[in-house]
């Protein structure tokens, strides 16, 4: 993947079950953490937006899981943004724990922006996320 956008994050004790790894379902509020500081890092506001009638919805998410995230992990999520059509675009985001620099976790996250009336619209500032 090519370099992104980079979050910084470390695995807190809740995020695990009783296995001791990170649960499979938080690493999405990872990745969506880390698609909005993306995001805000390339001046999009979601308030602005949305009061505009310009919501970004997801429409599938594809993760791999690699190897499991512990308590007390560091690691990063790098992101960056593919333009699919006028309408849909793609996050492509990679996990990777610090430590050993090994990757994780590989996601793509489809998107759209969709009007107040649920219809998907042209995002015109997509453009300018593209890295």
């Amino acid at each position: 993947m090519e370099e992104g956008h980079i979050t910084h994050f470390e695995v807190r004790d809740y995020e695990c079950d009783i296995q001791g790894i990170v649960n499979n379902s938080v690493y999405q509020n990872y990745l969506e953490h880390a698609r909005h500081v993306f995001l805000k890092s390339k001046g999009v506001n979601f308030t602005q937006l949305a009061m505009n009638n310009i919501n970004l919805v997801v429409v599938r998410a594809e993760l791999d899981y690699k190897s499991p995230l512990f308590s007390q992990d560091k690691f990063i999520v790098t992101t960056h943004i593919e333009k699919i059509s006028k309408i849909k675009f793609c996050f492509h985001q990679n996990i990777t724990r610090i430590s050993d620099n090994r990757l994780m976790l590989q996601a793509k996250v489809t998107g759209t922006s969709i009007n107040e009336k649920g219809r998907p619209i042209r995002f015109d500032g997509l453009n300018d996320l593209i890295i």
